[in-house]
């Protein structure tokens, strides 16, 4: 059985989700509000003959039917930032407000983090933390080229945060975008499923439910997390979110997204998950013509 044969059962359509799998990934930019206006920034587009079109359903994101993200002047300047149209929504679902603590559990290279910043129009405090050194310097490279100020970097496994650096504080929101199997990006990088078997899953899954509780446990009662993943498989999306349901004080919410998706599994292989992983969203790529992602959101009850 092949990758996207596994997934089959879960969508409406299979047929349209696997063609839509084997084409191409559009080209999308996040206007970066803390240097431009999403009006100035189109203007600077038009003038240097850059043909966009927005995003319906978010006015920051661009489309760029001819162009590559990194090759005009906007985006030198840090007034864009290449970013996939489905990975915005998780920042969007968090909702974090101007002045707010928030944590970003797996920050590296940035997009997310850079995108919490602005949304709090750089106020506040981004901790973006990552456990690998060498995907620290993208990270500052791409908060300095877009003029974030509220943003500081740790270089840790986030399952061992520790808010000691932050006075011990709890954050109001995390975002918790884990490492994964990244089966949602093969339009972007179709090798991504080269050597693809379930030892990858299994072997990310343990990390994926260490980072999601740890967030749990460093964010204040009435907080909100958000867990994402740019995988199909259930092992690292509702399997996480049952885990962490049974060992932390924390529940599911409903949320709303103005994208077309499906809700989260219940069911999976012969396991059954906690009934309130069906809030959760799965987006498939043929659903709004882009990647594949699973975006849940929970509230810390204690």
């Amino acid at each position: 059985m092949s990758v996207l044969e596994r997934y089959e059962p879960l969508v409406d359509d299979p047929d349209a989700f696997r063609a839509a799998c084997e084409r191409p990934l559009p080209h999308v930019v996040r206007v970066n509000t803390v240097k431009a206006t999403v009006d100035r920034t189109r203007r600077a587009l038009d003038e240097a003959g850059i043909a966009h079109e927005q995003a319906d359903w978010n006015p920051r994101m661009l489309r760029l039917p001819e162009d590559q993200p990194g090759t005009n002047w906007p985006y030198v300047h840090g007034w864009l930032h290449g970013q996939e149209e489905v990975s915005a929504v998780p920042a969007r679902v968090l909702d974090p407000q101007p002045g707010e603590r928030v944590w970003d559990a797996c920050a590296a290279p940035g997009s997310k983090t850079t995108q919490l910043a602005a949304l709090m129009n750089d106020e506040g405090v981004v901790v973006a933390t990552d456990a690998n050194i060498g995907r620290v310097a993208p990270l500052r490279s791409n908060a300095e080229r877009l003029g974030v100020t509220n943003v500081a970097i740790t270089n840790e496994d986030a399952r061992n945060h520790s808010l000691k650096p932050f006075d011990g504080e709890g954050y109001d929101r995390a975002l918790v975008d884990v490492p994964c199997s990244c089966e949602g990006t093969i339009r972007k990088n179709p090798d991504v499923l080269e050597g693809w078997g379930m030892d990858r899953i299994e072997g990310v899954s343990g990390v994926q439910k260490g980072v999601l509780k740890r967030a749990v446990e460093v964010t204040r009662e009435g907080g909100t997390v958000v867990y994402s993943t740019c995988t199909f498989a259930p092992e690292e999306n509702e399997a996480a979110l049952d885990y962490v349901l049974g060992e932390r004080s924390c529940r599911l919410v409903e949320f709303e997204i103005p994208l077309a998706h499906s809700p989260g599994i219940t069911e999976w292989a012969g396991e059954s998950f906690d009934p309130t992983v069906a809030r959760a969203k799965r987006l498939y790529p043929h659903q709004n013509n882009t990647g594949g992602f699973f975006c849940a959101k929970l509230e810390v009850t204690g």
